[in-house]
């Protein structure tokens, strides 16, 4: 059974009789949700079309009118192939011919991230190691039509950043279905906090990094907004109020090391108040700790490197 959650129509144009229409339909899993939006027409867009290469991305300049738009779905144990694999799919159903597709270190990881357009977190979140990319088109000449799809996960939550590039001045219908019957997780082959819900990877890793979350610029304050993996912690804790987790802020390796220290504890506190305020966790359930630059998850050498190793974890001190 379909049932729609958004139909979104613009009608743009001057004249009496207006153009054809031009329509993109894809369904999402049902508990997708739509978290940010934005329709120009005309506007301009440079659509990737091949990995960064020596810090430079392949694009291809267009122009008309650029549907934006990002999907956060809440699934549990599903990789970013398992979300990119259907809507692929229903392009190519649709005659869209697939341009580029990429993932992670085949599209050039941190500088292809870093070149192309990325709605700002924490509506749109990116893993450096675990997101997909692809460039669709259909038809040719001043009827093409475009799609890009840039799609990542956190612990807690998919993400999906879709651009929709049609010709200006046309009555554009974009119409997103979704599934009635919620999706059913995959089994799970890797124990990670990255394939498996929040309560799961406590429980048997130990520890879950909480990788939406955002600090203000050389801050230790955390960033406005609602960050999925907060909420997920909050109603473990909630629902478990004998179990207690450690918030452990880490940092890249610039600067002393006791000056990193004191900055992750501060940044672990700030998640604790957070959750505390905000969802009225018990203080006696956490507490924050700093461990600097002294655990890192991989090598500072690069921007990549030292954005990965910049994050809070949830450590499980107990399960009783």
């Amino acid at each position: 059974m379909i049932r729609p959650i958004f139909i979104l129509s613009a009608f743009v144009g001057a004249y009496l009789l207006p153009p054809a229409a031009v329509a993109l339909s894809l369904q999402l899993p049902s508990n997708a949700r739509l978290v940010q939006e934005s329709a120009l027409d005309p506007d301009s867009y440079r659509i990737p079309t091949g990995p960064a290469v020596e810090g430079i991305v392949p694009v291809k300049p267009v122009e008309g009118r650029i549907l934006r738009q990002v999907w956060q779905i809440d699934i549990v144990g599903q990789s970013t192939l398992q979300i990119t694999a259907p809507l692929r799919d229903q392009l190519e159903t649709a005659g869209f011919e697939i341009l580029f597709e990429c993932q992670a270190k085949t599209c050039g990881g941190f500088d292809f991230r870093f070149e192309i357009e990325v709605i700002d977190a924490p509506d749109m979140h990116v893993d450096l190691f675990d997101y997909r990319f692809l460039t669709a088109q259909s038809g040719t000449g001043d009827t093409a039509e475009y799609v890009t799809l840039l799609i990542s996960k956190s612990s807690v939550a998919g993400f999906v950043q879709l651009f929709h590039v049609s010709p200006a001045g046309k009555i554009v219908n974009t119409t997103i279905t979704a599934d009635a019957t919620p999706q059913v997780a995959q089994p799970i082959i890797a124990l990670t906090g990255e394939t498996l819900s929040m309560g799961q990877a406590l429980e048997q890793n130990g520890h879950v990094v909480l990788s939406d979350l955002r600090f203000q610029t050389g801050s230790s304050k955390l960033g406005n907004g609602e960050f999925p993996s907060l909420a997920k912690l909050a109603a473990y804790l909630l629902a478990n109020p004998k179990r207690k987790v450690a918030l452990v802020g880490h940092t890249d390796s610039q600067g002393s090391l006791a000056a990193n220290i004191a900055l992750s504890k501060r940044r672990a506190a700030s998640v604790v108040d957070r959750l505390a305020k905000a969802y009225n966790v018990p203080r006696e359930q956490m507490t924050g700790e700093g461990m600097g630059y002294l655990s890192p998850r991989t090598a500072n050498l690069t921007e990549a490197g030292r954005e990965a190793n910049r994050r809070v974890e949830a450590v499980l001190l107990n399960i009783e």
